[in-house]
């Protein structure tokens, strides 16, 4: 007893308020680990294999066999991208509307929906309209919906639209009224010139939002998908700041990447002063981390101009009324020819070998994991992989390198640490395990297909998914050994989730809970 007082204690002193929270391990509130974003779970008792059904022509629902394993499966829209989050006995996840809920909402919008965890009884949803031609033609593409993973803390879920807006939303959607300050959801709906609409029990309740297009002159280019990092009273954000249409020049580079504001009122109270800015390649869909390094949290970002940036995570209790500058610890240039002693700086805007990062940075202990890549989305192939010592300070291209390897191909796919291995998903088709301390690789394995998510390290199985309507199980390990092949009816282009004993499967057009 006495050694479970003072864990508490300790736990309480050394991490944010917050922490308690996610002390419930059987939730998983975040995409990836608390904080380190590391893609693995303590769950127990996952399944090694299950029977995905079979699509039912007329309705297009999936008719499940009564021992196949799965407990319930919940029909999305067309097109999924938002990896599923699951708190508090609700799941929620990102899609678009291409299977409309609410008739009054046609045509292409940005969706996400909440789920009863236990029976997958539909609750409410957040519909978003696309961004209009006049702001930002290019920063909400054509039917991908919405992507951004929430963060869920309590009572509230906190996540970026596909307009490019944080929004601070009522778990319970408005079936227990409407919150505010944010009272106007209405409006919010409707499309652009339209007038508003009635909300109903099973729409969303905006609590707050922050535009930050309008608040920040970020551009978002394809889509913005951050998965927001909390700390304390805290929000990280990534911008999506990217290209304009024409892929030749960034509208607004003095806009920020990277922004923080308070979780409670949606104030703005920081932004990057990295100046990333004239050097981002095409866009920015990386999501922050953070942890504990001698005696002082950093936070981690890897932008979109192939840089990877380490900065002091904010003092709430220091902060004023005017928003601050983030302050700066170490970079690291992520293009392979600044290893090179006869290095130039390459001009990332017209450099058909520039290099991004669209993968989040995984902390584990003192080493940060960061896929560094070409653009896979036009054909670009090269990619590797950097280990990073992150207790160093300055610029740290040459020096904060542990271990790099070069064989990962371009790749969108965060990693997942443990047990001393690395797993990493490319975005040819190859899933790689590499020891963690070296860098040497122990297998490869080639899943036939793209992989636009991530692994899923797990009861000592790897869960991954290919855009080829294949899910893998494999086993954790330094000898490859494949569990189970499992042909499901759409591609998978999200990363597995396991949560109460239940493993979560999304593709395309279905959402999954498999387990007892």
């Amino acid at each position: 007893m006495i050694r479970i007082i003072a864990l508490s204690i300790w736990l309480v002193l050394f991490f944010p308020g917050d922490c308690l929270h996610w002390l419930r391990a059987a939730d998983r509130p975040q995409w990836g680990q608390q904080y380190t974003r590391n893609m693995v779970s303590d769950e127990t008792g996952l399944p090694e294999t299950f029977e995905p059904g079979m699509r039912n022509a007329q309705t297009g629902d999936i008719d499940l066999p009564p021992e196949g394993g799965v407990k319930w499966v919940a029909r999305l829209g067309d097109q999924s991208y938002g990896t599923p989050i699951v708190a508090g006995g609700k799941v929620f996840v990102g899609t678009n509307n291409g299977v409309p809920r609410d008739p009054r909402m046609q045509g292409d919008r940005g969706v996400l929906m909440c789920f009863d965890e236990k029976t997958g009884e539909y609750l409410w949803q957040l519909v978003v309209p696309k961004l209009e031609d006049s702001r930002v033609k290019w920063g909400d593409w054509q039917s991908i919906g919405l992507t951004s993973p929430p963060t869920i803390d309590g009572k509230r879920a906190y996540l970026v639209s596909n307009r490019c807006e944080v929004m601070c939303l009522d778990v319970e959607g408005m079936a227990d009224g409407n919150d505010g300050p944010y009272t106007d959801e209405g409006r919010h709906m409707a499309v652009e010139d339209r007038p508003p609409l009635e909300p109903g029990p099973g729409d969303a309740d905006i609590v707050w939002f922050f535009d930050m297009i309008r608040q920040t002159k970020a551009e978002p280019h394809n889509g913005a998908n951050c998965s927001i990092l909390m700390h304390g009273d805290l929000l990280y954000i990534c911008t999506a700041n990217g290209v304009e249409w024409t892929h030749t020049r960034v509208l607004n580079p003095d806009a920020p990447s990277l922004i923080v504001l308070n979780k409670k009122t949606g104030e703005l109270v920081a932004r990057d002063s990295f100046g990333i800015g004239p050097d981002i390649t095409h866009g920015q869909w990386s999501s922050p981390a953070t942890g504990p390094v001698g005696g002082q949290w950093l936070g981690f970002y890897a932008a979109g101009n192939g840089y990877v940036y380490a900065y002091k995570m904010l003092d709430p209790d220091k902060l004023g009324r005017e928003p601050v500058l983030l302050e700066n610890v170490w970079k690291f240039n992520g293009h392979p020819l600044a290893q090179t002693q006869d290095h130039v700086e390459p001009d990332h805007q017209h450099d058909s070998t520039s290099y991004q990062v669209t993968a989040m940075p995984v902390l584990d202990g003192q080493r940060l994991y960061v896929p560094l890549t070409q653009e896979p989305f036009h054909g670009m192939r090269l990619g590797w992989l950097v280990c990073l010592d992150v207790t160093k300070t300055g610029d740290v291209t040459r020096s904060g390198i542990v271990w790099s390897y070069q064989d990962i191909g371009s790749t969108v796919s965060t990693v997942s640490v443990g047990d001393g291995l690395v797993y990493a998903a490319d975005f040819g088709g190859r899933l790689h395990c590499l020891d963690a301390a070296t860098g040497r690789p122990c297998w490869v394995h080639d899943v036939g297909g793209p992989m636009w998510g991530s692994t899923l390290l797990a009861d000592g199985k790897i869960y991954i998914g290919s855009g080829k309507q294949v899910f893998w199980v494999l086993k954790a390990g330094r000898q490859l050994s494949v569990i189970s092949k499992i042909r499901m009816r759409d591609g998978v282009f999200s990363t597995p989730v396991a949560a109460n004993g239940v493993l979560y499967v999304m593709t395309r057009k279905h959402l999954y809970a498999v387990g007892k």
